[in-house]
């Protein structure tokens, strides 16, 4: 507290003090350059990501609101603080990280997690990263895998000046912009030539404030002949007041390179989720999107890969759960520009209680793109008369030398599978809750074990409306 009593006295201006019960600070609610001016002296930014972040507010007051997809008149900026820092810095010791904090994310398994079956773990609390850790047998191959503003003012700076914000940049969209203007915290990994890592790395994204946004960057590099699974992991307490997530995934896969990117989103029901994630991918080189969302009020999700080199490939594997009180817009995009390039998408969604679940996929292929395959699958359960679910596929395609194709199909649970199962000695809750989990089979059978458990057990939750 003697810290954040010090910033207080420093500039009153800036800072909002209603936080002291978190033992935190937060930089006042509202986008004005002085805000940003702050948190870039807050961060001790290099002037290059000074420049950027107020060229990127910039942008952001330029560009319109996006008039399509679920409404986001109940976001409000003006209200939405857009940086907090918990009163604890970063350690790569578990035992060093304040007792409240820890508390959280054990509650939550993250070093359980760690010591089961991951290379190395970074745990983001509000808008800073409190822990970042990577196994030394890892590190001893070359991995780097480290907090992203650290990457950005030691020996990696010139790597993620190159390519921060180079993939997405701040004119793609509204939020895009506000994510270059206001981002905090987030992860570096470098994965060098010819390193195949058997076991994944996972960053955990928690926000536990008030009516404030997390915009945290992840870049991940996957050199030459490498391979890489990396797992996202999010979560946040329910408010009554809106938050925000406006995130970004930066995702570079080299020549022959692999990378398969998990997430599994549990965000609360007050959360508007509108994260941008993009991949390019070189010659023989192979990106797989492995998604299950659940939570959060309104999201804003589509995950794109530019296939940029012959021979390049992708997939996408997703799940999107719309509960009561939730419209889920999700999909993914893929843009065909190499020879012999695949993709495939293959999602399922479930509403329940009058949730809304969209899902939208975009297919384009360049003239360039000779041979390319593309298959989109989309199959949508829907527990109720009052809920929604929509598909809405887009395809540009401008070679005559491709192969391309949709399916959609939409369903109920049949009476007769809750009957027999019950009939088995199972309540009809538990009943619908297997069914629905075996619908949501094609994610879960992605994941490492202790995933798709939680996973199933997110479903479970769903089902019982206990979640946000």
């Amino acid at each position: 507290m003697k810290e954040k009593s010090q910033v207080m006295d420093i500039d009153r201006s800036i800072y909002d003090i209603k936080d002291v019960e978190n033992d935190a600070y937060r930089i006042k609610s509202g986008l004005t350059p002085e805000i940003i001016e702050k948190i870039s002296k807050e961060k001790n930014d290099p002037i290059w990501m000074q420049q950027f972040r107020l060229q990127a507010l910039q942008i952001y007051n330029e560009i319109p609101t996006p008039d399509w997809g679920p409404s986001l008149e109940g976001l409000d900026m003006d209200n939405i603080a857009t940086y907090v820092r918990p009163n604890a810095k970063m350690q790569n010791n578990w035992k060093n990280v304040p007792q409240d904090i820890k508390d959280t994310f054990e509650r939550l398994g993250i070093p359980q997690a760690e010591r089961k079956s991951l290379a190395g773990v970074g745990a983001q609390y509000d808008s800073e990263l409190v822990y970042h850790n990577v196994r030394s047998e890892v590190a001893q191959e070359g991995v780097v895998y480290m907090d992203i503003e650290s990457a950005m003012k030691g020996e990696y700076a010139d790597m993620v000046r190159k390519y921060f914000m180079k993939l997405v940049t701040p004119r793609d969209h509204k939020f895009a912009a506000l994510h270059g203007a206001v981002w905090s915290g987030g992860s570096f990994v470098y994965v060098p030539k010819g390193v195949q890592l058997s076991i994944p790395l996972q960053s955990y994204f928690r926000l536990n404030a008030k009516g404030a946004g997390q915009f945290e960057h992840t870049l991940i590099i996957v050199d030459e002949g490498a391979s890489l699974h990396f797992i996202e992991g999010c979560s946040a307490p329910k408010y009554n007041v809106a938050n925000l997530h406006a995130g970004c995934v930066e995702l570079y896969v080299k020549k022959n390179a692999k990378l398969r990117y998990s997430t599994i989103e549990n965000w609360s029901k007050n959360m508007y989720n509108l994260n941008t994630k993009r991949a390019i991918v070189e010659e023989g080189g192979t990106i797989e999107w492995v998604s299950g969302s659940f939570g959060s009020h309104i999201g804003c999700l589509y995950p794109m890969s530019i296939l940029k080199g012959d021979n390049s490939k992708m997939e996408f594997t997703g799940v999107t759960f719309a509960g009561s009180g939730q419209n889920l817009d999700t999909g993914a995009k893929v843009v065909h520009v190499g020879k012999n390039t695949s993709s495939f998408m293959n999602t399922r969604s479930i509403s329940k209680s009058g949730g809304i679940s969209t899902f939208r996929s975009s297919v384009v292929v360049e003239k360039s793109a000779k041979k390319a395959k593309s298959s989109v699958s989309c199959q949508s359960l829907m527990l109720d008369s009052e809920s929604r679910s929509d598909t809405i596929p887009a395809m540009d395609i401008r070679t005559k030398d491709a192969a391309i194709g949709h399916e959609a199909k939409i369903g109920s649970i049949s009476g007769d599978s809750v009957f027999y199962l019950m009939s088995r000695g199972m309540t009809e809750e538990d009943a619908r809750a297997l069914i629905v989990s075996g619908f949501a089979d094609n994610v879960s059978k992605e994941l490492p074990v202790e995933y798709a458990v939680e996973m199933n057990n997110l479903i479970r939750l769903e089902m019982k409306g206990s979640i946000g």
